[in-house]
């Protein structure tokens, strides 16, 4: 396979698997070798086996974090630090893109970032979305209520104010208080619960703050 001709096949996609060019009557192991090779040459990034990028000046479109933590592993989603950044509620952007998964928990290193999975069971896996985060690019993310909450949920004393507070939380009409505290209720979680009343809290002085002002 020449390059030119996989630059054809993967067209517009930021992140592509091998299913994409072992399709049709190919020679499996001459594509894997030259894949070897286009990665030692620096034209394309290996994310994990089986899973490419294009590396710049080749790529059309930088795949956005996001979608390479979806890619990564199968069956998850955004959360934490890194959609509450998205969303604008804390002030730091985060290094790490944090998933959810009801998997294993593990850690990527790419030549795109640094990818954490969070294990969770399988009744707390709900409140995400699949949304639009980059022009012509999709990636599964928590709500900004669930984000929150899985941050909660994930950390020994999430649930206490001195942590809450820590997190510098902001522009908390972003929130959707009821959401939030519905969410908490679903995950039948005494822990979700208290922090929510406190977020709830912090967001009722924030807004009081910017009636004053």
């Amino acid at each position: 396979m020449e390059f030119t001709h996989l630059l054809e096949i993967v067209g517009d996609e930021p992140v592509f698997g091998t299913d994409l060019l072992l399709a049709g009557d190919v020679d499996a192991d001459d594509v894997r070798r030259q894949l070897s090779r286009w990665v030692n040459a620096g034209r394309l990034y290996q994310l994990r086996r089986g899973l490419y990028a294009l590396a710049p000046p080749f790529r059309r479109a930088r795949p956005h974090p996001f979608l390479v933590a979806n890619r990564l592993v199968r069956g998850s989603y955004v959360s934490q630090q890194a959609a509450l950044a998205h969303y604008g509620l804390i002030p730091e952007t985060a290094p790490v893109v944090t998933s959810v998964t009801t998997g294993r928990p593990g850690r990527w290193e790419t030549p795109l970032g640094v990818y954490e999975y969070r294990h969770v069971k399988s009744g707390l896996f709900f409140g995400y979305r699949l949304a639009e985060i980059s022009p012509g690019q999709r990636a599964f993310i928590a709500t900004p209520e669930k984000a929150l909450l899985d941050l909660v949920h994930l950390r020994a004393g999430g649930d206490e104010p001195a942590y809450l507070a820590e997190l510098r939380l902001q522009n908390l009409e972003r929130l959707d208080l009821d959401a939030l505290c519905g969410l908490a209720e679903q995950a039948a979680s005494p822990k979700l619960q208290r922090a929510a009343a406190i977020v709830a809290g912090l967001a009722h002085i924030e807004d009081e703050e910017y009636e004053e002002l």
